[in-house]
């Protein structure tokens, strides 16, 4: 059931607007008003209402998270059934997610990473204290509010531990479940602690360690494939918050943290030392899981896993022991020879390669002492006959680096014609090319004329496509096939693109830094985009200014990010709700949160109580300056319709009596008026403006149509001398109602 703007549960939370939606429930905005505070209301979806086993797993969500109270916690209020309704009354958090900050950034800083894990592990560690596993710790699960605090929510899958172990089914969001968890074990704090790992390694990377076409695939990979370490996609991280990731992603839980609180530790220090070593169909759930959604691994799935065994673990298996032996005594020869030159690096693994161990750096100042997993015994003897053993390796690598030349020459001849590999020899390291053969230039960052002219000196011709590019510049070879150094045939064809520069917005060229809100947002939304403003406060620049923009170059009909300084740091308090209250309620209300009324209007209604509030200018919850005015609409009542009255009337009045010899004077001012009301509170109403007679002894009283002014239907029409004040004749009106 969807639930509507306006909509009121229990009389007391009001729906304002649908903020979210997951797996299991729809999470929506909303204003309590016993409390006066905005609230996230988490409804259960429709589909699992009516599944006893899903609305027990909500009612447990809330249970778990309700006795928690930390400030890197969302907070629950609230747990409700309301017939088939089931829901959570949360804090609301106005922020971002922390998937959505790493999509945006691409990769975090340093300190930054190390700054929000801690408050993410603070969470973690108050909440193992209480007994409780997350078991679904991810970005997706992490809010970064305005004010920069986080907090961990959605303790969907959270369960408070006991004796029993928690073996029924693996539960978590697949990119950054534990392997005990995927492979339906028993999970424990140990859990989070991985998952908080991964979480952090991609932080730092921006991509998750272990991706794969389904579910299955990528499950497998935890609890199979080593992990490629950080630093080879970021090489900036230091050593220190390196191996705290990777302790956090060891395979086997008891080779973790032991706590949150020691993973806290290390991340402080890290800080100081850094370079210290210190849906119901199965397809829509598979789809959601690869996409970070918390879904439950079917049993089949389960399985699956734990009884897969990929191909090429089958086909390489002995190979894979061999390669583990000598490994492990040319290390022991090189560490026993090597007398200060450590400082060598490894090569990457090879490309579509598993890696039985983690690649990383032999620089002494990189090197971590791991147990290998499945050490062979004949290790020892090895180690023994270490001199005999490198001897063996050093001709087995010889024999892979020629098999590896052999290839090479292979992959040459085969992309532009068919020769003969034969001709192809390696002599003193040296290679020997045919007379039909040519090595490959590179015409990478050429103009496209110079990159023909260099193709056309190696006898070989260019065909050009053309794409955009935000970075190369326009008329600049972006990539070519086949790539510089290959050997292929005289007279073959290069696949060259040409970068056509970028085909989006370069919003450096339009000048809208320091331009007011107002101004940017209408001059971007001409030109096709969105606008997303983000206010930051600025001792320095006007409240209202453009400081800065996100991104600098962006598609059509992308977003912009303005930041808009809100001007210097004032204290803030939130609007009351003042609607039904009385206009006296209201004014102390408002004092009562430093704040006053502003202009006040009146207005009738049908169902607002005459004397109370009918609406406000500022929404309820919303952050203001103190001393700042709110408007606002008091009732009258219902409207009252009055009944319209007429009266009507032709007399002729003598003037006799105040003009003429007899009377002393040769004019005099008049004036006509309706006399209605009371003694104590009359009205009148002119009837005609001060008119001088002079000569005109008869004056015309003749009024076709005069209107009651207060609905009654007695009245008194007076001639007035003005000069006196005193009235002169009165007539006595009866009104007659009209339609």
């Amino acid at each position: 059931m969807i639930l509507r703007p306006g909509t009121f549960l229990q009389d007391r939370y009001e729906i304002l607007e649908q903020i979210g939606s997951g797996g299991m429930s729809v999470v929506y905005k909303a204003k309590c008003h016993k409390l006066n505070r905005l609230v996230a209301i988490k409804v259960l979806k429709e589909e699992f209402c009516n599944d006893s086993n899903f609305v027990s797993k909500f009612k447990m969500e809330a249970q778990s998270a309700a006795g928690l109270s930390h400030p890197n916690i969302v907070s629950v209020y609230d747990v409700i059934d309301e017939g088939k309704l089931h829901y959570i009354v949360m804090e609301l958090i106005e922020g971002i997610t922390l998937k959505s900050y790493i999509q945006k950034k691409g990769r975090l800083e340093i300190k930054e990473t190390i700054g929000i894990a801690i408050q993410v592990a603070q969470g973690i560690a108050a909440a193992h204290e209480q007994h409780i596993i997350h078991r679904d710790i991810k970005p997706q699960n992490m809010i970064i509010s305005r004010d920069g605090k986080v907090k961990v929510a959605d303790f969907g899958i959270a369960r408070a531990v006991s004796a029993q172990t928690m073996t029924s089914s693996a539960m978590g969001s697949v990119h950054y479940i534990s392997p005990e968890q995927a492979r339906g074990g028993f999970s424990d704090e140990r859990s989070d602690i991985y998952s908080l790992g991964v979480t952090m390694y991609e932080m730092v990377t921006g991509r998750v360690p272990f991706d794969g076409d389904n579910t299955v695939a990528i499950a497998l990979a935890h609890l199979e494939d080593a992990v490629v370490p950080p630093s080879v996609y970021n090489p900036e991280i230091p050593m220190s918050l390196e191996r705290i990731i990777l302790t956090c992603m060891e395979k086997k839980p008891e080779r973790r943290y032991r706590s949150a609180q020691e993973v806290i530790t290390d991340l402080r220090a890290a800080l100081i030392w850094p370079a210290s070593e210190g849906g119901n169909r199965p397809a829509d759930a598979e789809e959601r899981a690869l996409n970070g959604e918390t879904v439950q691994i079917s049993s089949e799935q389960l399985s699956q896993i734990k009884q897969f065994r990929r191909p090429e673990r089958m086909e390489q298996e002995h190979r894979e022991n061999y390669d583990r032996e000598a490994k492990a005594a040319w290390d022991a020869y090189q560490e026993e020879n090597s007398q200060g030159e450590d400082n060598q690096e490894e090569p990457l693994p090879a490309q579509g390669r598993k890696s039985s161990k983690p690649y990383r750096p032999q620089a002494k100042h990189r090197k971590r002492n791991e147990e290998d997993d499945q050490a062979n015994p004949h290790i020892e003897r090895l180690l023994a006959g270490a001199g005999i053993v490198a001897a063996i390796v050093v001709v087995a690598v010889l024999i892979v680096v020629f098999s590896k030349l052999g290839a090479f020459f292979k992959a040459g001849s085969g992309i532009l014609g068919n020769s003969q590999t034969e001709s192809s020899q390696a002599e003193a390291g040296e290679l020997i090319l045919k007379d039909t053969e040519v090595n490959m230039p590179s015409v990478l960052g050429l103009s496209e004329n110079m990159a023909e002219s260099t193709l056309k000196e190696h006898s070989l011709t260019m065909k050009r496509t053309y794409e955009y590019f935000d970075d190369v510049e326009k008329g600049i070879v972006a990539r070519q096939d086949p790539e510089a150094g290959t050997v292929v045939l005289k007279g073959g064809q290069v696949n060259v693109v040409i970068s056509n520069g970028t085909d989006k917005l370069e919003l450096s060229k339009l000048g809208i830094t320091d331009l007011d809100q107002t101004t940017a947002v209408s001059f971007l939304e001409s030109k096709g985009l969105k606008v997303q403003v983000v206010e930051e406060e600025n001792e320095n620049i006007k409240a209202g200014t453009v400081m800065r923009y996100e991104p600098e170059l962006v598609a059509d009909g992308g977003t912009v990010y303005l930041y808009v300084s809100s001007g210097p740091h004032v204290d803030k308090v939130p609007a009351p709700y003042l609607v039904g209250k009385s206009e006296e309620e209201a004014i102390a209300l408002l004092a009562e949160n430093d704040l006053m009324p502003g202009n006040t209007s009146t207005q009738s209604s049908d169902t607002v109580e005459k004397g109370s509030v009918i609406s406000q200018s500022v929404t309820s919850g919303t952050q203001l300056a103190k001393g700042s005015k709110i408007d606002y609409v008091v009732s009258s009542g219902p409207e009252v319709k009055h009944q319209r009255y007429v009266a009507s009337i032709n007399q002729v009045y003598d003037l006799s009596s105040l003009i003429g010899p007899g009377a002393g004077s040769s004019s005099v001012t008049i004036q006509i008026r309706l006399h209605q009301g009371t003694a104590d509170n009359p009205h009148y109403k002119i009837l005609t403006q001060s008119t001088t007679i002079k000569g005109d002894v008869l004056l015309p009283v003749n009024f076709t149509s005069i209107e009651s002014m207060d609905g009654t239907d007695q009245g008194t029409l007076e001639i007035v001398d003005v000069n006196s004040g005193a009235v002169i004749k009165t007539y006595q009106l009866t009104f007659f109602p009209m339609d």
